[in-house]
């Protein structure tokens, strides 16, 4: 058991993978745990998980910097994503990252058969590249490495050019202080940094980009009056973000309902500096430059990592590491051993 940021967190040693999966804390996982106990024996009822959803699309809100009533909820980046992509005109023009993560740049390049183009660019060229374009679909923080995007830079560009941005903040929301209420729209899923069961989404959207945006997946959730729009047309959506809600899978947003308002109450400076700390003291013990992520990617055989007893993932050729609220010196050090 690890206490950190006034949480108890029941995370082995080596554990440094949460750009894959993050580690709730015990009042998380006893939450979930209990909602459980509950579903097993039927004291629960629909309408009790309302207020979680209201809760987790609020705190959601307060971790990027935009208001509750501009968030929507789903189960995936990509599904809420492809509401983006389903909003563009035909022949529209995409521009992404090179070896941007796939729940980005898949939802626009399935929209080939109307004419839609996806430009992959290196990750520094992309602002440069902007005004060439009809939408820029970037994540805040590559997935594959830890690099970050330029996001004065993007943003000057798309405010000069007139050209709309779509930002994954997945693996940024949670250890990355941000305030995106620029951008058209903001994606994350709440499994990683946001210590949130699989299953819990976030959509931001700006009042500007609301008209581009397509409920695909419109249905009762989304209903102006939830409760009374379970049966029969009209179609009647509710007038803010939440007309572009997808059915939330109930446990996982009760887990959010409790990470995510406990993420955004901590000082998100001293996050980010004990989560990029830790990740650019290994690189400096490595005899490599910082890079001012939490996000570190290696050129080592994650199989050697995982004899040493260290949790990674294996993205792009190489072993990717990550640090969280959870993770200590003690971790580095494993790590540093596992190199000799």
């Amino acid at each position: 058991m690890r206490t950190a940021f006034g949480a108890d967190f029941d995370v082995p040693d080596g554990y440094l993978n949460t750009p894959s999966i993050g580690i709730p804390s015990t009042e998380i996982a006893d939450a979930v745990a209990e909602a459980v106990g509950r579903w097993r024996t039927g004291a629960d009822r629909p309408g009790d998980f309302d207020e979680v959803v209201e809760t987790s699309r609020a705190a959601f809100g307060r971790l990027i910097g935009v208001p509750g009533d501009r968030v929507a909820i789903g189960a995936t980046a990509s599904q809420l994503v492809a509401l983006v992509a389903s909003g563009l005109p035909d022949g529209a023009r995409v521009l992404v990252a090179r070896r941007e993560f796939t729940s980005v740049s898949f939802p626009f390049a399935a929209q080939a058969h109307r004419g839609i183009t996806v430009t992959e660019v290196d990750l520094p060229a992309l602002p440069s590249r902007v005004a060439e374009h009809d939408l820029v679909a970037v994540s805040v923080v590559q997935s594959a490495d830890g690099a970050r995007v330029d996001l004065d830079a993007l943003r000057a560009a798309a405010e000069a050019a007139g050209v709309p941005v779509l930002l994954d903040a997945t693996q940024a929301a949670g250890w990355l202080p941000v305030r995106l209420d620029w951008a058209d729209w903001v994606v994350a899923a709440g499994y990683k940094w946001l210590l949130a069961p699989r299953g819990a989404a976030w959509l931001a959207i700006h009042p500007r980009a609301a008209e581009r945006t397509v409920p695909v997946a419109a249905n009762w959730y989304a209903g102006g009056e939830r409760w009374q729009s379970i049966y029969g047309l009209p179609l009647r959506l509710a007038d803010d973000a939440r007309g572009f809600d997808l059915s939330p899978a109930w446990l996982a947003h009760l887990g959010a309902s409790v990470a995510l308002p406990y993420l955004a109450g901590l000082d998100p400076d001293a996050v980010a500096a004990h989560c990029v700390n830790l990740a650019d003291t290994l690189l400096t013990r490595l005899g490599l430059p910082p890079r001012g992520s939490a996000i570190v990617a290696l050129d080592a055989d994650p199989a050697r990592l995982e004899a040493a007893g260290i949790v990674a993932g294996a993205r792009a050729g190489k072993a990717r590491v990550g640090f969280h609220l959870y993770n200590t010196l003690s971790d580095v050090e494993r790590v540093l051993t596992a190199f000799g």
